[in-house]
């Protein structure tokens, strides 16, 4: 099998796809814009770079010529597109089957919502997709807004060889309480400290672990300073992915206080799970959908970081409830989140589009 995705290169997701199909043995190359590529993975996996010679949406027009190029040399028998938008509006006009196109969040969130031509571009490519994905339900509804058809959900599950609980680097006197994103107000970071300066205030044992890095960074650390805890808040940056489990493990409660609904998916909780801690996320997007809420975390009020200072003041008094909370996730993840698992669903439909012998 040979299959094509069109997709941001620097995207982990993105990589993670890319290479579990080429550890399965198959034939598959990555084609993405060159403010998306990213050289390590490419040293991992074929990947190709579009020119952008216009500006804007333009560029899309201009980029399409260098696709078909590409798609008529390689003749994949799959061609994926990731995001329904930019990527997916020119795998769209490049007119290539079979074609699947997936959504990411801001792409049916946000972008159709900004413009009657931002609209009918999400329109005209799901109209020509063969086969439309999603990672979660509500996204799946939103999308159905845009289209007829029936979206496939195939949720972004986590490697439990790597997302797993590891012994030892919590500590028995303190609690942890931390996240793991990108320092951006959509991700409620500014909800967190605040959530945790209140929390503070009664409960002297507790660290704010916050592991990541964004453009909001000095902001986030001067909140920090300004509400008193800064002596008990860590900012890491931007750690290795291959590190992050290492940093979940040493949370007693990990928090995505989430303020959009772009948060499509929440893998973030789903790898908090994965590793027995407890999880507090905001009511947007999926994380509702994969928190059970009250069994492996609690979900809470966007925008409020009252209510997420309640939920963690909880699951501060009752260790046990932790404990609990814990080895649920663990079982929800390896139930339903499994990334082998899904993975090899989006394989299967793979297969069935092939045996129905859907070819351009």
């Amino acid at each position: 099998m040979k299959v094509l995705l069109l997709a941001p290169s620097k995207s982990i997701h993105t990589h993670k796809w890319a290479l579990f199909y080429k550890n399965k043995g198959i034939d598959v190359k990555v084609v993405t814009f060159s403010d998306h590529y990213s050289e390590e993975n490419a040293q991992e996996v074929d990947t190709y770079v579009l020119p952008k010679l216009l500006p804007g949406k333009l560029s899309y027009f201009s980029s399409v010529f260098s696709l078909k190029k590409m798609l008529k040399q390689f003749k994949p028998d799959i061609f994926h597109a990731h995001y329904v938008s930019s990527y997916g509006y020119i795998g769209a006009l490049a007119n290539y089957h079979p074609y699947y196109v997936s959504v990411w969040g801001r792409d049916i969130f946000q972008f159709p919502r900004q413009g009657s031509l931002n609209r009918k571009i999400v329109e005209y490519t799901l109209g020509k997709a063969d086969v439309i994905c999603s990672t979660s339900h509500i996204m799946a509804k939103e999308t159905n807004k845009y289209t007829n058809k029936k979206i496939f959900v195939t949720p972004f599950g986590v490697d439990l060889n790597k997302f797993r609980p590891i012994e030892g680097p919590k500590s028995e006197e303190r609690i942890t309480i931390g996240t793991v994103k990108a320092l951006s107000d959509k991700y409620g970071i500014a909800d967190l400290i605040k959530a945790f300066a209140k929390i503070f205030e009664t409960n002297p044992n507790t660290n704010l672990l916050i592991v990541g890095d964004g453009p909001q960074r000095s902001e986030y650390e001067q909140l920090a300073k300004d509400l008193g805890i800064s002596h008990v808040a860590t900012f890491t940056g931007r750690v290795p992915n291959d590190r992050v489990p290492e940093y979940i493990n040493q949370m007693d409660i990990f928090a995505v206080p989430s303020t959009e609904d772009s948060e499509s998916f929440g893998v973030a909780a789903v790898e908090s799970m994965a590793c027995g801690v407890p999880v507090v996320v905001s009511n947007v997007g999926g994380l509702p959908e994969v928190v059970l809420d009250g069994k492996t975390g609690f979900v809470v009020p966007k925008e409020n970081h009252l209510e997420l200072a309640r939920a963690f003041s909880l699951l501060i008094e009752e260790p046990q409830k932790r404990k609990d909370m814990g080895s649920a996730g663990i079982e929800h993840v390896k139930e339903h989140y499994n990334w082998i698992d899904n993975a090899n669903g989006m394989l299967h439909l793979y297969e069935e589009t092939l045996q129905r012998g859907m070819k351009s």
